[in-house]
């Protein structure tokens, strides 16, 4: 539930498994493992999943907005069935890590060398951090000679 129906915080899921695999796992879990009010939230999201679900299509739209972009900028944006992007051709990550935060945007630097990821979110949200990526794009036509 925490990509389909932004619900990150709530560390809420599901299963859907073989009836075999459903007893087993009911033997290892704890008994309280979900609180009360995690459980009336996660109802109360399934009692929307149209609505929940038509975030989806709109967050895999702007993923696929970042990835085209990004790569149109000379970014090596690698294949995401997720909610994010991970991006290689970045100069010098932690630079431009710092940079957007400072922007207000906020997005991953996860370790790997020459990459970063970025969370795909709204249009809005997207369009403020393909402009400010940009400023670091390695073919950015304003530091191109003439």
């Amino acid at each position: 539930m925490s990509k389909a129906f932004a619900f990150a915080g709530a560390r809420v899921g599901y299963l859907a498994a073989d009836p075999a695999v459903v007893d087993a796992l009911r033997l290892v879990r704890l008994p309280y493992h979900l609180s009360a009010l995690t459980q009336a939230a996660a109802l109360g999201a399934l009692a929307h999943a149209d609505e929940m679900l038509a975030m989806v299509d709109e967050i895999r739209g702007q993923r696929d907005r970042i990835t085209r972009e990004l790569a149109g900028m000379g970014f090596t944006p690698y294949r995401s069935g997720s909610n994010f992007v991970l991006f290689g051709g970045v100069a010098d990550p932690p630079a431009v890590f710092a940079a957007l935060l400072e922007r207000g945007i906020l997005i991953r630097e996860i370790g790997l060398p020459g990459c970063l990821r970025v969370t795909a979110g709204t249009e809005a949200e997207t369009t403020a951090f393909l402009e400010a990526i940009a400023l670091f794009a390695p073919n950015d036509p304003s530091t191109t000679p003439e």
